[in-house]
């Protein structure tokens, strides 16, 4: 395998768990372990050339297959910019992972 195929199969990371990008919506943690957070960006504004989040709606979902879609959905918030969304979700995350143990 080259170097570019073994690159792509890489996930970008936060604190240590995957974070991947779908469009407008970003899922932070492993589709493994019992919660995801999955983070929608609902508004945006200009910052020079860049387009930053201002509205993101958090989600903590259970990934656990044998409950309803909407039971999967264990708290929701929503926050003023990607990284206080982050924030709050990251905390989540740990929070649900370590009570799951």
């Amino acid at each position: 395998m080259n170097k570019l195929a073994a690159k792509k199969d890489e996930f970008l990371t936060y604190k240590g768990k995957p974070l991947v990008r779908q469009g407008n919506t970003l899922y932070y943690g492993n589709m493994y372990d019992p919660f995801v957070v999955m983070l929608t960006i609902k508004s945006t504004t200009k910052d020079g050339d860049m387009e930053m989040a201002e509205k993101v709606s958090v989600q903590l979902i259970s990934t656990d297959p044998e409950i309803s879609p909407a039971k999967r959905i264990i708290k929701t918030s929503e926050k003023t910019g990607l990284y206080n969304a982050m924030d709050i979700g990251s905390i989540w995350l740990e929070r649900a992972l370590k009570d799951a143990q």
